[in-house]
């Protein structure tokens, strides 16, 4: 299972949740960005509807799959 880690750090004057090398918008207090991480996390649980997805690797080379909207991955938010 795929796990996905929103750390909480310090970012552009404020405070940033990132995953992977994506942050998020800066919020005004520490406690603001975990909360914002928290729903993010929380929303990543929730199973959607299985659907056909196209994405672009880092090669430049497209794909098409299905994505099954029951494969949810495992959050976890690290302050």
């Amino acid at each position: 299972m795929t796990k996905v880690v929103y750390k909480i750090l310090e970012h552009d004057g404020g405070w940033a949740y990132q995953v992977g090398s994506t942050y998020s918008e800066t919020f005004p207090t520490h406690d603001d960005a975990v909360r914002a991480a928290e729903r993010a996390a929380g929303e990543q649980q929730i199973a959607g509807k299985s659907d056909g997805i196209e994405y672009e690797d880092s090669s430049g080379i497209w794909h098409e799959e299905l994505s099954d909207g029951r494969d949810r991955p495992q959050t976890e938010v690290s302050e």
